[in-house]
């Protein structure tokens, strides 16, 4: 079988990120398109007009004959291939569902710095972005977190839902990134959270995604992505 071959922008981790961390846990083989080969074939088939179903925009997949877009229906699609979702039915929609909140938290992470409008410099909106981080570390970031925390006390266990899912590796990416753009909200916070920090740390250690993130593999935060530290938003 040929390996996935996975369309994402190649100098930001962004949504594609929640989707190789759970390739590289897994070992299983992958092509990362645009960093192998540039972006011009994802740019060929986000314009290709013959496709029946076609992704509105990256992260999607080619798995064999299936072209799969959008980063919870992609993982939806490979966690029981990768170990990473549970067999029956009802712990797999949960982890499903557990993966739509961590993309409503990662969308609401962008608009901390995005709040009018994606095609607009952070710049043309500071003023307003200041307001939305304000109210998003104060409200919208101990909601969620303390959300997942919830859900990690009534597991009674180690992680999100019985055994380790690709949604533990999203919670996990998602306190990696909050750490990097709000540093000063979440360690004044982060006693809280003491579930949450321990399942970061647990998928930190796992032994497949401690070597990728030592490797150049990993993409390093940057302002160009979701996760953007910007000091006054943190203040």
């Amino acid at each position: 079988m040929a390996p996935i071959r996975l369309y994402y922008w190649p100098e930001i981790q962004g949504r594609g990120e929640f989707v190789r961390l759970a390739l590289e846990d897994a070992g299983e083989p992958y092509v990362d398109v645009a960093r192998a080969e540039g972006v011009r074939p994802m740019m060929a088939i986000l314009r290709d007009q013959s496709l029946a179903r076609p992704p509105f925009a990256p992260p999607f997949i080619a798995d064999g004959e299936a072209l799969i877009a959008q980063t919870a229906n992609i993982l939806f699609h490979l966690g029981p291939r990768l170990g990473l979702a549970p067999a029956d039915d009802a712990g797999r929609l949960f982890v499903h569902q557990l993966s739509l909140t961590i993309a409503d938290l990662v969308e609401e992470a962008h608009d901390t710095h995005h709040p009018v409008g994606s095609s607009l410099y952070y710049e043309d909106q500071k003023s307003e972005a200041l307001r939305r981080a304000a109210e998003f570390r104060s409200e919208r970031l101990p909601n969620f977190l303390g959300y997942f925390e919830r859900v990690l006390g009534a597991s009674g266990g180690e992680w999100l839902a019985g055994e380790a899912s690709y949604a533990d590796l999203g919670l996990f990416q998602i306190v990696e990134g909050l750490e990097y753009a709000f540093p000063s909200a979440m360690t004044a916070r982060r006693g809280a959270w003491p579930k949450v920090m321990a399942v970061r740390d647990r998928v930190r250690q796992r032994p497949r995604l401690a070597a990728y993130l030592a490797s150049e593999r990993r993409i390093p935060f940057n302002e160009q992505g979701i996760f953007r530290h910007y000091p006054e938003l943190d203040a």
